[in-house]
């Protein structure tokens, strides 16, 4: 490893492509890195209308379960967000990403969806109350929003982006790229 800082894994829980990284960052990367989630539409940056084949075929060559994408797009990711800056707070943001990612990418739900974003917190034992008032925090909403800052002052230019010592990869490749750049 060249870099002695932990790298920091930007991305917003509507991107298919943050979906595919992140099924695969631990076990990818030779350090465990921050998950930072941020807003793409704060950043400036739109989500792509999504190329099923191609996703298809990356999710079918990474193992993980047949891609259902959810039928509102693009998503409204805030609330999802919201609660994934707040279980970061917990020390959950890992396991909750991945339930969030999962119901939307693998269960085709809409994570604008309340219900959606709930059965994701409790998928990583994170009580509905506590969720519901955890986003609506005014800290909350500002650690997301200083998140977003924090991506784009490292310019974070695509999601997924992953800020190692040496560098920001962005887009489908960051994942490679950053593990490339972290190793020997």
């Amino acid at each position: 490893m060249i870099s002695g800082d932990q790298p920091e894994f930007y991305y917003d829980l509507g991107s298919p492509a943050c979906y595919l990284t992140a099924e695969r960052i631990m076990a990818t990367l030779p350090v465990v890195p921050e998950w930072v989630p941020v807003l793409g539409a704060q950043l400036g940056l739109s989500e792509p209308a999504p190329e099923h084949e191609r996703l298809d075929a990356a999710v079918a060559g990474h193992g993980l379960q047949p891609l259902r994408m959810p039928a509102n797009w693009p998503p409204d990711t805030e609330l999802a967000m919201l609660a994934a800056t707040y279980a970061k707070g917990g020390g959950k943001t890992v396991s909750y990403s991945l339930a969030a990612f999962r119901q939307a990418f693998a269960g085709g739900r809409d994570l604008g969806d309340e219900g959606t974003v709930l059965i994701a917190a409790a998928a990583c034992e994170m009580h509905p109350r506590a969720v519901l008032k955890g986003v609506r925090l005014r800290s909350t909403r500002t650690a997301l929003e200083r998140a977003c800052a924090r991506a784009a002052s490292a310019n974070v230019t695509a999601l997924p982006a992953i800020a190692t010592g040496s560098g920001i990869y962005c887009g489908e490749r960051a994942l490679e790229l950053a593990t490339d750049a972290l190793t020997v």
